[in-house]
């Protein structure tokens, strides 16, 4: 931009010297990478004003204010924030506007800015609108202008929300972050079905789980990643169980409309879903400990070396489990007296898991873990073992039910049930298995380092 040669009088010696900034501002950034646009404009009006003035002693400072982009509903805009920086510390005397809603369409913000200025004893101007806020009538008629500066900047607001909520009741994509399962093509939601196929598995997890714990930690162990590439977490589980895009609709202040995209989850399975979350967290906990696999089926015999099954009895409310010899299911009441008959399932599991607990904290146990472990990962370190052995005690009770009776059917290799008591057999080499799982991720890390 050329700017305008300054025309006039010479300043008189005896004028004082007044430094003006000229403050431009835009609210849109279209249009801006022309090679003359409003900014330019906004600039040469005021550089023209400048120099006529130049009998008073006015002379444009070097430094650019110009905020292209910028609401003047805020003060936050860095051309500005760096303008008043320039006021606090004495370089500027005049700033110089085109019309004073470029500086500001707020009548409280202006009012800050005006008192910062007359804190630093800087006046004033718009190139359009003349008033001297020396006087009475000059700061009525200020505030008046900033009245209808900020009513026209409701009004445009007002306009902006009702063409949004318009466009949303016609369920069109208002823009915003895209979600898994879509992509955005001529400004509209386009299924993208590779990640679509992601999201269809998180309902059909949940469903099956019931559980967004376990949804997460089977999703990580399938690999199944957000959009980013990152791992799903607890709460992008939640938030694509809730979000209405997936089947084919669109909210707007709690209404909801048919959408122009096409759904990717099925309004069946959504319904499943949506009929789990609808039961608190604690109830569902609650449900999958009573609904799991018994911890201990198919590793729990008695001495006749015949299997004990599984059952259960609900007595005045109460759900109780047991583990019942196989004799006394087919109803033979003359069982041998060295049989065990039934045992309680609440505390030959409680025995037994303490058992799985006390072995992870034995250091032999780390050892030969940690020896057994290297045949598959030759780099990975004791101290990682240990790590990830004693990680695994205190997270036990958050282990999901199915993990829990995983991890003790790989270190349990056979409970037999006498009347002396119980026999646990464990097989250590196991824990090479589980380790392998909690410690390979940083070994795995340091080779790729």
């Amino acid at each position: 931009m050329k700017t305008r040669a300054a025309s006039g009088a010479a300043m008189p010696a005896s004028a004082k010297k007044l430094r003006c900034a000229v403050y431009t501002r835009k609210s849109t950034d279209e249009g801006l990478d022309k090679e003359f646009n409003t900014l330019d404009a906004q600039r040469e009006a005021c550089e023209a004003y400048i120099a006529s003035q130049r009998a008073e002693g006015w002379v444009l400072v070097r430094d650019r204010y110009d905020d292209g982009g910028f609401s003047g509903g805020t003060l936050e805009r860095p051309a500005l924030k760096r303008l008043l920086g320039d006021i606090e510390a004495g370089l500027v005397d005049v700033i110089v506007v085109y019309k004073i809603d470029r500086l500001s369409r707020s009548l409280m913000d202006f009012a800050k800015l005006v008192e910062t200025m007359e804190a630093h004893g800087v006046t004033f101007v718009s190139v359009t609108q003349s008033f001297n806020t020396t006087t009475s009538m000059g700061r009525l008629t200020l505030n008046i202008l900033l009245s209808f500066a900020q009513f026209e900047r409701e009004v445009i607001g007002e306009r902006i929300r009702d063409k949004f909520a318009a466009s949303r009741a016609r369920g069109m994509w208002m823009g915003g972050k895209v979600p898994l399962g879509y992509d955005v093509r001529d400004r509209k939601l386009v299924s993208n079905e590779d990640e679509a196929a992601r999201v269809r598995r998180v309902f059909e997890l949940f469903v099956e789980t019931c559980s967004g714990v376990e949804t997460v930690r089977r999703l990580q162990a399938d690999g199944v990643t957000a959009k980013s590439g990152r791992p799903l977490d607890k709460g992008d589980v939640y938030k694509i169980l809730n979000l209405r895009t997936y089947i084919g609709e669109v909210t707007h202040k709690g209404n909801v409309y048919r959408g122009e995209h096409e759904a990717v989850v099925p309004r069946d399975l959504w319904d499943r879903a949506h009929a789990i979350l609808q039961v608190s967290p604690r109830s569902r906990a609650a449900q999958n400990r009573q609904q799991a696999p018994a911890l201990l089926k198919g590793l729990i015999y008695g001495v006749d070396g015949r299997a004990l099954s599984p059952t259960h009895c609900v007595t005045k409310g109460r759900h109780y489990r047991y583990y019942v010899a196989q004799r006394v299911l087919k109803g033979d009441a003359h069982a041998d007296g060295g049989i065990v008959r039934r045992v309680s399932a609440a505390e030959i599991e409680a025995a037994v898991v303490d058992q799985v607990r006390a072995l992870l904290r034995q250091p032999e146990i780390v050892v030969g873990t940690w020896l057994a472990a290297r045949r598959d990962v030759p780099d990975i370190t004791e101290g990682e073992v240990r790590d990830a052995l004693h990680r695994l005690d205190p997270l036990w009770d958050e282990l999901f039910p199915a993990e829990q009776a995983r991890i003790v059917g790989a270190l349990v290799e056979r409970i037999v049930v006498g009347p002396e008591g119980a026999d646990i057999r464990m097989r250590v080499e196991g824990l090479a298995g589980l380790v392998r799982d909690l410690g390979v991720p940083a070994a795995a890390a340091r080779r790729a380092a």
